[in-house]
């Protein structure tokens, strides 16, 4: 029987920045996954550049039953420390947008970078492909080390460990080997889960409803999006994207994960301009279709589809604008303004890009990641931690996979 420090589940991007601090700390590490590839999402994401962090950072920018919770590992790892570790590698990277950064080249180097800082110590080992059995607590060291307080079987034999780190992630994106793991161990050693669910996904509606805007797949603007009202409104400003089946873009990825399922989103199409008072000073100076004058608020595909909405609605805006009324011009910029509709669903979790919920954080210590059972850590996206879109998960990855992994270095001491 092999015996190691810490076992790591999972080869993704918190299990192996996890191991690379731990094994640079001095820890035998072991990291198990049953996939043969690498951390597939880093390799995916940004497309194919990775949006490996987001400058602006804060605890602000993720979803969690408890939202103090990321603070202490966030402060203690921030997105300057790990452009130090891309320095260090001679990795080229932008900023694209809204504190977004990205490769210059390739997602890939991001990988490379990781294995690399596992190799740098000799004491981390890999194997994959290698399937997780069963895992087993024998009982806590005399010294409250934990030293060989646990058993794995897997594929590749029995293995004796200090701790176990899952780093398993959520359910998003099945096809490059997401699975139900690290909820699954939590649940076996009686670990509180929060209801999990697809975030950072498109938003889909009713087939018939829905038919008048399938033609505008493919067809993006700025918008300002929201859901929720009073105290637990949210919004933000980014693109929609008009899909087949609904709506997509960071503006929708981003409310996704605040929206309830039976509940509406609001669109302003037309962001910071009062679109009333265009309409009625073009109403005194144009005989343009009132079409005509909308695709300068919208792009022309978006309006003439709008305007084709006016009759079902009650109003006539298939006309010259100087020949519409006032209260049919209002009714327009209140529905490019305020358009209210009710998603029937989402794509789901093949198309989401994280899972929202998970290992619930009042099981948790903040500071190491460690559970309420001695020995059993859970890092990165297993945990109720989600962030928005752009690059703030990968930031979270890395700082619990650090705070985890400074733990267990103090743990051995």
């Amino acid at each position: 029987m092999q015996s190691f420090d810490a076992v790591i589940i999972g080869a993704g991007a918190a299990g192996l920045f996890c191991a690379g601090v731990a094994g640079q700390l001095g820890l035998k590490v072991l990291v198990l996954d049953h996939s043969e590839k690498v951390a597939e999402k880093i390799r995916i994401s940004g497309g194919g550049r990775c949006n490996f962090t987001n400058l602006g950072t804060t605890a602000a920018n993720f979803l969690s039953d408890n939202p103090r919770f990321c603070r202490s590992a966030l402060s203690r790892y921030t997105p300057q420390d790990f452009l130090a570790l891309l320095h260090k590698h001679q990795i080229a990277f932008h900023e694209k947008h809204k504190g977004q950064l990205f490769c210059d080249t390739s997602a890939e180097d991001i990988i490379q970078m990781l294995l690399a800082e596992c190799g740098a110590s000799g004491n981390v080992t890999r194997w994959q492909p290698c399937a997780v059995k069963n895992v087993r607590f024998l009982s806590a060291s005399p010294r409250g080390d934990y030293a060989g307080s646990y058993e794995i079987d897997s594929d590749r034999g029995t293995i004796q460990c200090g701790a176990v780190v899952v780093a398993t992630g959520g359910l998003s994106i099945p096809k490059i080997g997401a699975t139900d793991f690290g909820y699954r161990l939590a649940k076996q050693f009686e670990l509180p889960l929060i209801t999990t669910r697809p975030a950072l996904v498109p938003l889909t509606f009713d087939e018939e409803a829905w038919a008048p805007f399938a033609q505008l797949s493919g067809l993006s603007l700025p918008v300002r999006i929201e859901t929720g009202s009073k105290k637990e409104k949210i919004g933000f400003l980014e693109d929609l994207l008009f899909t087949h089946r609904g709506l997509s873009g960071p503006g929708v990825l981003q409310i996704s994960s605040y929206w309830q399922a039976g509940t509406p989103i609001r669109l302003d199409l037309a962001p910071d301009t009062n679109v009333a008072e265009l309409l009625s000073q073009a109403k005194g100076r144009s005989r343009r279709l009132i079409a005509n004058e909308v695709a300068t608020l919208v792009p022309a595909r978006l309006a003439d589809t709008w305007i084709c909405q006016g009759a079902s609605l009650g109003h006539d805006w298939a006309r010259p604008i100087n020949e519409a009324s006032d209260k049919a011009l209002f009714a327009l910029a209140e529905r490019l303004s305020r358009w209210e509709l009710t998603p029937t669903g989402t794509e789901g979790y093949r198309k989401a890009e994280v899972t929202a919920g998970g290992v619930d954080t009042k099981a948790l210590s903040s500071q190491t990641m460690e559970s309420t059972q001695p020995g059993l850590y859970f890092i990165g996206e297993v945990v109720d931690v989600t962030g928005w879109l752009g690059g703030y998960n990968f930031q979270w990855a890395w700082a619990s996979a650090f705070a985890c992994a400074q733990a267990l270095a103090l743990r051995q001491r």
